[in-house]
């Protein structure tokens, strides 16, 4: 089904996690920010055309029942990490898992979250 596809289901789960109070953004993975450099592209806009899918991972379960999502998100100073973590974990489950219901593809979605930096605050001058 195409609605419960793993593109979707990044997008949903990347939308979920940057509605979190506290996240900055999301950290894209090793080998998209390898890919990102040797762009064509000049270094000062590869952040802004990075996508914010490019910090979640989806998968099958080893099972083929239901969905694994992992999320690397960068907080925001001031805000505890393990709440804030906690919040984007709850979000993006409730998320996937509604959008999958609402599809007519009600499985089970397994999320880990992981926080891999925290940036200070800008402060107007």
């Amino acid at each position: 089904m195409a609605a419960t596809d793993a593109t979707t289901l990044l997008r949903v789960a990347a939308e979920a996690a940057l509605a979190v109070p506290g996240v900055a953004g999301l950290q894209p993975r090793l080998a998209h920010r390898l890919a990102a450099a040797t762009s064509p592209t000049r270094p000062e806009t590869t952040d802004e055309r990075t996508p914010s899918e490019a910090g979640v991972r989806t998968a099958r379960a080893p099972d083929g029942q239901g969905w694994h999502i992992e999320v690397r998100c960068v907080l925001a100073e001031g805000h505890r990490a393990s709440d804030t973590a906690r919040n984007v974990h709850n979000h993006v489950r409730a998320a996937v898992i509604s959008h999958l219901a609402a599809h007519g593809a009600p499985e089970a979605a397994t999320v880990t979250v992981t926080v891999t930096r925290i940036v200070a605050r800008h402060h107007p001058a």
